[in-house]
């Protein structure tokens, strides 16, 4: 049998160090590839190993865990099966109900041995079911949309003051194609041309009208009425043809299944 790898990702060292040991106990022949500070650090580890096995702390500083599961599932390459992912976490029952009926697995901090064991046994049966191994990206995708619920509405934007070289520009909402996110700032795209606002893309969100405005991609919020159609290539990813554009934009894993009747 193959080198099965996994990566620990925990911000605290005494828990990460805890849950190594309890690892090599209890699955000896588990080779632990590096362990991950932060939520970052994870993505970046994860992307360069590409483990067998992640353990993600939920509550890590930089990202979260389920922030970076996220951005692995978007960027994970399509060579390579997608990792086995235990989320570890301190949530209450009420929030464990949602781990329970969903694909990946979980730990409670204090991680207990027993409960451990448990699921490293989960884990070996579905690494040496390799079909059931290749549906793991699909698995944990399901999983980020029970989890990460759309964020509350803070009050609809009608004006967006963006900055255009030296001058502010006011842009009607409903005129913004799409925005997407560009290091500090976040890029206003319309017929006319691009502006730049200092708002985040997550808190920008809370703002518009969920019913027009769609996240397609963690840094890519488009308006639904300038989509012409959603493409799909031969790998089965999707992009979405903008009505007087010529580029397309690239649809995530995560987001795939808003255009499946498209």
């Amino acid at each position: 049998m193959n080198q099965i790898y996994a990566l620990i990702a925990e911000d605290e060292p005494v828990l990460a160090f805890m849950l190594q040991q309890s690892l090599q106990r209890l699955w000896p022949e588990l080779l632990i590839g590096g362990v991950a500070a932060n939520g970052v650090d994870a993505v970046r580890e994860a992307l360069a190993l590409k483990p067998d096995v992640l353990f993600l702390d939920i509550k890590m500083p930089g990202k979260t865990g389920l922030e970076a599961a996220q951005e692995l599932a978007e960027d994970w390459p399509d060579d390579k099966p997608f990792p086995l992912v235990v989320f570890v976490t301190a949530y209450d029952d009420y929030a464990l109900q949602a781990f329970d009926q969903a694909a990946a697995d979980y730990v409670l901090k204090p991680v207990s041995d027993d409960r451990l064991a448990r699921t490293v046994s989960r884990l070996q049966a579905r690494l040496a079911r390799h079909a059931e191994r290749d549906q793991a990206l699909e698995r944990i995708v399901g999983q980020l949309r029970t989890l990460m619920p759309p964020p509350a509405s803070t009050g609809r934007l009608d004006l967006i003051r963006a900055a255009v070289g030296n001058q502010i520009r006011l842009i009607p909402v409903g005129e913004v194609q799409y925005f997407e996110a560009a290091d500090k700032y976040v890029n206003v795209v319309t017929a006319e041309g691009e502006a730049l606002i200092r708002t985040p893309l997550k808190e920008l969100l809370t703002q518009l009208d969920p019913a027009q405005f769609w996240q397609v991609h963690r840094g890519t919020v488009v308006n639904l009425k300038f989509v012409e159609a959603a493409l799909r290539d031969d790998a089965g990813r999707l992009a979405l043809r903008l009505r007087g554009r010529t580029q397309t934009l690239p649809v995530s894993r995560v987001y795939a299944h808003l255009f499946r009747q498209m």
